[in-house]
């Protein structure tokens, strides 16, 4: 899942570094930056964007920058943006937590503090995706795929394949990975068993969201099935199986984000 972003900061350099950064996660994408209050305020009203990362004691005193910002917002929006705030101390850490925001960064940004931010943000968004269970439609002949909510105990996301009137379904957990082959894709689950759905791979990309993580341009794992990583051969490897995926440079990032969720986990490196 991708999360459009708003950097608001009235050091220019420090605008540049961390759109550098933020910019080497495939899951941002950057909308703007404003250096001053009006500003940063009035594009978060024009974007909605679902990040935001603000400064809150400026240099540059004229631009207002604050934590009032955020109070400004509830005045306009339902929904408010992940606050990130990005300083250089820590003297308003209190505070910004009584403001309820997502993470304090303490500047100079450090890659590995955006990771855990991201990996935050992939666990916050999908308990509120998984209100009650849902229902993924995907037609075998290319047409919209359809999400439906369907009133149920069990909270887990189902996948429907669909074709000429055969309904078969999947629980999205049984997935262990996504393979794309041209303009269809082919679904492999846990039992060895493989489908195929004509809907690309970035198609699944935009609509599913943690645990599944593209790691290629035809791949799409299922961390929870994750066994190995293998950086020198840059190959994944699949839980009770031999099946090895490759993941590319490009997106090293993801890699990078799984490996950093396993070691925030119940976790014992030897």
């Amino acid at each position: 899942m991708n999360y459009s972003y708003i950097i608001i900061d009235d050091d220019q350099e420090s605008v540049l570094k961390t759109k550098a950064i933020a910019d080497s996660f495939s899951e941002l994408d950057f909308v703007a930056s404003a250096d001053n209050y009006e500003d940063g305020l009035n594009l978060i009203l024009e974007h909605t964007p679902q990040l935001v990362f603000l400064e809150i004691d400026p240099a540059n005193t004229a631009s207002n920058l604050s934590l009032a910002l955020i109070n400004e917002l509830y005045r306009y929006l339902k929904v408010i943006p992940k606050i990130i705030i990005t300083t250089a101390g820590k003297d308003l850490a209190f505070e910004a937590i009584k403001y309820e925001v997502f993470d304090y960064l303490l500047k100079p940004l450090k890659r590995i503090d955006v990771v855990k931010s991201v990996l935050k943000l992939n666990k916050s968004i999908v308990p509120k995706e998984i209100v009650s269970e849902q229902t993924l439609v995907v037609d075998a002949e290319p047409t919209v795929l359809a999400r439906q909510e369907i009133p149920n105990q069990d909270h887990s996301l189902i996948l429907c394949i669909k074709s000429y009137g055969d309904y078969r379904y999947i629980a999205a957990r049984d997935i262990c990975y996504f393979q794309a082959d041209n303009n269809s894709t082919d679904i492999y689950l846990n039992t060895g068993e493989m489908i195929t759905a004509f809907k690309t791979l970035k198609h699944f990309e935009g609509v599913l969201s943690f645990p599944f993580i593209r790691i290629h341009n035809s791949y799409i794992v299922n961390r929870n099935y994750i066994s190995r990583i293998h950086s020198g051969n840059s190959v994944c490897y699949i839980k009770n199986s031999a099946v090895k995926l490759p993941f590319s440079k490009s997106y090293k990032v993801n890699i990078d984000l799984i490996i950093s969720d396993f070691s925030n986990g119940n976790y014992l490196e030897i």
